[in-house]
């Protein structure tokens, strides 16, 4: 099946969201005091957004469930920041959902299963 519209727009901009992430905050990693901030643990979610959406991009139906968990864990950490962030973060979530869950682009990751 032809790769859907909807799915090669959310895949490359979870891949671009993600590459801008990891350079951004690259250079808050101190290699001495490697696990003393939280610079690994956000190059490595910056790293899994850009996973999951090359597998979206490939129709690997876990890069979809990848960038829906990865939308979850942010409106989750949104809570504790302000409203207007959980509101966007939760809207986000939202569509992400509904476009990569619609039946017309479902198909598209039933079809991707290679031997």
């Amino acid at each position: 099946m032809k790769r859907p519209l909807a799915a090669l727009i959310i895949g490359w901009l979870f891949i671009a969201a993600g590459t801008v992430g990891f350079v951004y905050h690259i250079r808050e990693l101190n290699i001495r005091e490697l696990f003393a901030n939280d610079a690994v643990w956000v190059l490595s979610l910056r790293l899994l957004a850009i996973a999951g959406g090359v597998l979206t991009l490939r129709g690997a139906n876990a890069g979809r469930w990848l960038l829906v968990a990865w939308m979850a864990y942010h409106a989750v950490l949104s809570y504790f920041h302000t409203r207007s962030e959980l509101i966007m973060h939760l809207a986000v979530l939202a569509a992400v959902t509904y476009v990569l869950f619609h039946p017309k682009v479902t198909g598209y990751f039933k079809g991707a299963v290679r031997q």
